[in-house]
């Protein structure tokens, strides 16, 4: 028979699932939960809902000191684990929520680490040059890449948002545009540079071709591969992440998407755009503050310098 508590995790999860939270966010949820298990059974707790005591998950607090250095972990798992019982008292199966007893942790920001312009232009030369090689598949590859770091480094688009993009939500009615559709709110648009055209044209062009002869039908911008071939459309946050990993390597910088991102909000600081076009853009809440990214510890991103980069790559595509 299985324990109740973790029959409860179980309905908590789709419960969770239903109202329309990512895979993502329940995924992490369930590891949360798990620490809690991974707690009671270490107390020889046998996971039944009715013999959880207060003092006992009182305790909880101490476990989560001595098992994790980090407060915003040690405050994520105390936060889960409040959702928790709220929801086991909505469900009327626990009388109260003790977690709200339990003191949380602080929550540290995080301070924003833009990747320095001589990295960024670096990535792009890079790119660039790769997708000089006369070889259609590795010539395909390097074009996918280059529309990933401008969707990022351009658009200041999250990996997890990029990751299954359909072609269709990259607009050309007037000004270029990436739709941009969150699970939990309206859809909106951001504008891309326009150098993104080339490379789209070209990019689509060689990809179509490789489609008609897979006789592959997705509807996403990228797609996954191995060494010689395309395996699915679409490319996960985590091969998006190893493809810049891969970079990093290559190329002695430390660059990461994050990074990347956070450049270009600097960027936008920098040309002037609004903050709260700004927080539009990055899906942020109005009331999201951006003076850490006012601080600029590493140079520059002047427009005239971002546009005479991107010119580097007109004469690289013949179909623009």
């Amino acid at each position: 028979m299985t324990p109740d508590i973790l029959q409860h995790q179980g309905q908590f999860l789709q419960f969770l699932a239903n109202g329309g939270k990512a895979k993502n966010t329940i995924k992490n949820y369930k590891t949360d939960l798990d620490c809690f298990n991974e707690y009671l059974r270490q107390r020889q707790h046998n996971l039944m809902l009715a013999d959880l005591s207060s003092p006992e998950i009182n305790d909880y607090h101490a476990y989560l000191q001595q098992r994790y250095q980090s407060d915003n972990s040690r405050r994520r798992r105390v936060q889960t684990l409040r959702v928790f019982f709220d929801y086991l008292m909505r469900q009327n199966a626990y009388p109260t929520n003790p977690i709200r007893a339990i003191p949380t942790s602080p929550k540290f920001l995080d301070i924003p680490r833009p990747t320095s312009f001589e990295d960024i232009k670096t990535l792009w030369q890079f790119l660039l040059q790769n997708g000089k090689i006369e070889h259609e598949w590795a010539h395909l590859l390097a074009l996918r890449n280059q529309l990933i770091f401008l969707l990022i480094f351009g658009a200041g688009m999250k990996v997890a948002e990029i990751s299954m993009l359909p072609q269709d939500h990259i607009l050309r009615d007037g000004t270029l545009r990436v739709l941009v559709s969150p699970p939990r709110r309206d859809p909106y648009t951001i504008p891309l540079p326009e150098i993104f055209a080339s490379i789209l044209d070209e990019y689509l062009a060689y990809l179509n071709k490789r489609k008609a002869d897979l006789k592959a039908t997705f509807k996403e911008l990228l797609f996954s591969a191995n060494a010689y071939q395309i395996i699915a459309g679409g490319l996960t946050p985590r091969g998006i992440e190893i493809l810049f990993e891969d970079f990093r390597k290559k190329l002695a910088i430390g660059l990461t998407p994050k990074s990347l991102r956070q450049a270009c909000v600097y960027k936008w600081l920098q040309q002037g755009v609004a903050e709260n076009t700004i927080k539009e853009w990055l899906g942020l809440a109005p009331s999201y503050c951006l003076t850490l990214y006012k601080r600029n510890p590493v140079g520059e991103y002047h427009e005239e310098v971002i546009t005479e980069m991107y010119k580097a790559a007109q004469s690289a595509h013949p179909l623009n």
